[in-house]
């Protein structure tokens, strides 16, 4: 019998636009929009900067756009760019079980879209297969909790998904994507420990890079173990001790963009902070006056990474239960203003970050699907106020967030950077994205990619 290995390449090169569906490629529309927007206003974080103007130096082709920053690099060199610029901010989607699917997908697609003639239905068939394939890579590594994580998942996953959506959209046959998946494979990795710093967007962009250059390089006859997932010492052997590889043969329809599909995040930090967040907004609303707060006593599910009492940055700050709920109990909301060092250095928030304790306990679940918080804040006076998140807006099995809610955030991101007439022609084009020509698509990433205003 063939390995999982061979079985799944044959399943994902038989696998075409045809087989999505309407809904799969509404999904895909949407992911693209959010993508596209993350990445704009990312495009100006610091560290996307740095890692443009470090390409650049390096020389060679400039065949691919980079979003928002008016630089044109090597495909390759452009998806790690635009997969780190897609993630800086902690504001894309987040999938269960979790991993950022998006950022090391969707740049390979575009840098592609540059330099290939693909039309739109390509791009979005390559997303939703680069997706599918690290979902289930990530079921079947069974490891659903963060403590378990030794590795972070998207730079493990990232660059076979990365590798599966390019090999779509180079034609690579069974074969030479299984040597694909092999060469990407052992580009994988991506330390836990650098969770709230600059490095933590490279696991994407790196990822996006890797996956699109072991494609490009199997295309040419570059070889690699062909049976990764199957092979003593290969993939699973490395991370996951309990791998079920049989849950790799369950790619395809109804497609996980679909099912159990995607949370799209209204706030820009790690997708556990949004519990405290949104316990904290709905308290704020029963707060007069937040200079009233006495004590904080946020309880939440052992999640050791975010237990950061006194971030030293913004950035930090992301990951942070502590400083997202202070930020939310001050001012209300929770945005790409909230993360800035000034933010952060203000008196206000020193002083309830000192009067905010963090219960955390093994009795809450710490899988996304399962958690809950609970938020109660003092007033002088002796009043206290209480709120109990089972969930963000928009989590797996709950109402999806509206179309105007996505368009706020996306038009917040977009109008950071881009003209009121680039941000309207964008979505337009993106609302039609699977009819796109090849030149269509390559207008809309140019749309996406001049200097900032």
């Amino acid at each position: 019998m063939a390995s999982v290995t061979a079985r799944l390449c044959h399943q994902m090169v038989q696998t075409t636009s045809v087989d999505l569906g309407p809904m799969a490629i509404r999904a895909a529309r949407q992911l693209v929009l959010d993508g596209l927007a993350v990445g704009v206003a990312g495009s100006q974080e610091p560290a996307i900067g740095f890692l443009t103007d470090h390409h650049r130096a390096q020389g060679g082709s400039a065949q691919a756009a980079t979003l928002g920053r008016g630089v044109r690099l090597g495909p390759v060199a452009a998806a790690a760019v635009n997969g780190a610029a897609m993630h800086v901010l902690d504001f894309e989607p987040m999938w269960s079980p979790a991993n950022h699917a998006l950022s090391t997908t969707l740049p390979v697609a575009l840098a592609l879209a540059e330099t290939t003639e693909v039309s739109g239905l390509d791009v979005l068939t390559a997303l939703v297969k680069g997706i599918e394939l690290q979902g289930w890579i990530r079921a079947a590594s069974r490891q659903w909790e963060a403590g378990e994580l030794s590795f972070h998942p998207p730079g493990v996953v990232g660059p076979l998904g990365a590798a599966a959506a390019a090999g779509h959209l180079l034609g690579l046959d069974a074969e030479r994507l299984g040597h694909a998946l092999g060469i990407a494979a052992s580009r994988s990795g991506g330390l836990m420990a650098n969770v709230g710093t600059m490095t933590k967007a490279l696991h994407c962009g790196g990822a996006a890079a890797a996956g699109l250059e072991a494609a490009l390089l199997a295309a040419r006859g570059f070889t690699a173990n062909p049976d990764i997932f199957d092979a003593p010492r290969g993939l699973p052997d490395a991370y996951w001790p309990e791998f079920d590889a049989a849950q790799l043969l369950r790619f395809g329809p109804p497609w996980r963009v679909v099912e159990p599909g995607y949370a799209l995040k209204l706030f820009p930090c790690q997708y556990g902070t949004h519990f405290g967040i949104t316990a904290g907004l709905a308290a704020r609303l029963q707060i007069p006056d937040p200079a009233r707060i006495s004590a904080v006593r946020l309880t939440a599910p052992t999640m050791a990474y975010v237990d950061r009492p006194e971030p030293l940055s913004g950035l930090a700050g992301k990951f942070s239960l502590q400083y997202t709920l202070a930020a939310a109990l001050l001012d209300g909301t929770v945005g790409l203003d909230t993360f800035t060092d000034e933010r952060l250095a203000r008196a206000d928030m020193q002083h309830l970050l000192g009067c905010t304790d963090l219960i955390m306990t093994d009795t809450i679940p710490g899988r996304f699907e399962a958690m809950h918080v609970v938020v109660e804040v003092d007033l002088d006076g002796g009043q206290s106020v209480e709120q109990r998140c089972d969930g963000p807006n928009g989590i797996w099995g709950a109402a999806p967030i509206t179309d105007a809610e996505h368009g706020t955030k996306v038009s917040d991101c977009l109008h950071r950077v881009l003209s009121p007439s680039a941000v309207a022609s964008i979505v337009e084009l993106v609302e039609r994205f699977d009819t796109l020509d090849n030149g269509s698509v390559r207008n809309l990433v140019e749309q996406a990619a001049p200097l900032p205003l």
